[in-house]
């Protein structure tokens, strides 16, 4: 019985047991095979640097106030954030790593950076 390569179809010579061809065959074939399962956290992973970079970009100063609408020209996803903050006073921060941000009203977004205290 003839075994064939599960990467590339060439005839295996060898044990009967084998799946791959060569090493480079079987690295190649795990590889898609590990990327086609973590599309979803290199997507997800992407927002989040996205949002991060966008919030970095708004925010040189540690605490700015922008209207909402420039987070949406720049393409900034609300779905998507790392982690929440409450305060004292039951404010919700939403931050994307370093940075976090929280609705004032309709239009506006008050940006801050993580501080030690909180």
């Amino acid at each position: 019985m003839k075994q064939i390569c599960t990467n590339c179809g060439e005839l295996i010579i060898g044990r009967i047991d084998k799946k791959f061809c060569c090493d480079q065959c079987r690295n190649t074939y795990n590889n898609r095979i590990k990327r086609q399962h973590e599309k979803l956290i290199i997507d997800t992973n992407k927002i989040l640097r996205k949002n991060r970079q966008i919030l970095k970009q708004f925010n040189p100063e540690g605490k700015t106030t922008i209207r909402k609408e420039y987070l949406d020209k720049m393409g900034f996803d609300y779905r998507y954030h790392t982690h929440d903050y409450v305060t004292k006073h039951n404010n919700i921060y939403k931050f994307c790593y370093e940075y976090g941000y929280m609705n004032i009203d309709d239009d506006k977004v008050l940006i801050v950076n993580w501080q030690p205290y909180m």
